[in-house]
């Protein structure tokens, strides 16, 4: 190799792994945490999936081995990669990130590549075999082009057509792609990184608003021309009217709660993973938690969530630099968010939505895209106050 182009390798990789005099070491609690609830996942999991495991692939331990080996694994390799790599460095590639990930959004509709799985969205698309899910790769790389360019505006992203106009056309184009497929769920944790975003990286107030008026009635709108969420929105107002049709989901889920009590009928004990609740490695889950270990245990999860948001916004507070605000905030709304609607959905607090439990469901693109998202946030640690 010439010596010329062994100098531009070196300086490529240096550009990603360089330090500054202001990196210190990591938030160790965030990382210690966070490992805390994948291993819980795996755990949960390994006892939840195989039933159905062994129902669609005839093999007891598939699904969990196929978490661990194309979710945990991978995701592993890029926490570790994005918790090395300077986080600034991003910036650089995020357009041809997002623009990539676009793409794979819009190839979901495309006969041969596009797949549902038998669920409700086509969500989807299978590459050389393997199945990627775009809309989970799209909420993380949105994020890091919409942080750099928030930045990039400076006290103009307070401007009605220079901040808030291209803003929302991005948002629409991304947001349109999801609703297609469609996955209101997705959608609605994408809305919440932008709004979440827009706000920290210093957006109008009353842009914001504006924004969340409009959404609602447009949700309202896309609720009334699809007969089965406005079912759901019936079941969510009276879980009691069809529990033997649109009702069923959640009802199960209930049941499955109710029968775990403070301390649960035991890891492994599950009775309504026989078949009872749809979707039991994935979006249910959490009901398979109570079930088998309780309340106590439930709650003590939910309390490393909570903790695990205190110390992500505690990085967004200390951060100096506006795209690591807004990369940071971002990231911990994702995860918060995503987790209190999956759990929210389970216990009749909200509509069912269809989202996974982050570190927890059976997902393997959800899994490298969260554990890649949190490597980041550990290296913003890094470069905090």
């Amino acid at each position: 190799m010439r010596p010329s182009r062994e100098n531009k390798i070196q300086s490529f990789f240096r550009s990603f792994f360089r330090k500054n005099k202001s990196e210190h070491s990591p938030d160790y609690l965030i990382i210690i945490i966070l490992w805390i609830l994948v291993l819980f996942g795996l755990i949960v999991l390994l006892s939840a999936s195989p039933v159905l495991s062994y129902k669609k692939y005839g093999n007891t331990y598939h699904i969990f081995w196929h978490q661990f080996l194309f979710g945990v694994l991978p995701g592993s390799i890029l926490f570790y990669i994005f918790s090395k790599i300077n986080f600034n460095s991003l910036k650089k590639y995020s357009f041809l990130m997002l623009l990539v990930s676009i793409i794979l959004l819009v190839l979901v509709f495309v006969p041969g590549l596009g797949t549902d799985y038998g669920k409700d969205a086509q969500s989807w698309i299978n590459i050389f075999g393997m199945s990627v899910q775009p809309s989970e790769i799209v909420k993380l790389t949105y994020l890091i082009y919409l942080a750099g360019w928030i930045e990039s505006r400076g006290d103009k992203i307070k401007s009605f057509s220079e901040g808030f106009v291209p803003f929302i056309v991005l948002l629409v184009v991304i947001c349109f792609l999801i609703f297609l497929e469609p996955d209101l769920g997705t959608l609605l944790i994408v809305f919440i990184i932008a709004i979440t975003g827009f706000f920290i990286g210093g957006g109008s107030i009353k842009h914001i608003l504006v924004l969340i008026l409009s959404s609602f009635f447009l949700f309202l709108i896309a609720i009334k021309t699809a007969p089965y969420r406005l079912a759901r929105l019936n079941v969510f107002l009276n879980p009691s009217s069809d529990v033997q049709g649109i009702a069923y989901h959640l009802n199960q889920s209930l049941i499955a709660i109710g029968s775990g009590g403070i301390f649960g009928v035991g890891l492994g004990r599950s009775r309504q993973k026989y078949g009872y609740i749809p979707e039991v490695s994935g979006d249910s889950i959490f009901a398979i938690i109570g079930e088998e270990l309780g309340f106590i245990p439930c709650f003590i999860y939910i309390l490393g969530i909570f903790v695990l948001i205190y110390l992500g916004f505690r990085v967004v507070s200390r951060t100096k630099s506006v795209y690591g605000k807004v990369l940071s905030a971002g990231i911990i709304s994702w995860i918060g968010f995503q987790s209190f609607i999956n759990i929210c959905s389970m216990i009749g607090l909200m509509p069912m939505t269809g989202i996974p439990l982050p570190f927890v469901s059976y997902g393997g693109t959800a899994m490298i895209m969260s554990l890649s998202a949190m490597g980041i946030l550990v290296n913003i640690s890094k470069y905090t106050k």
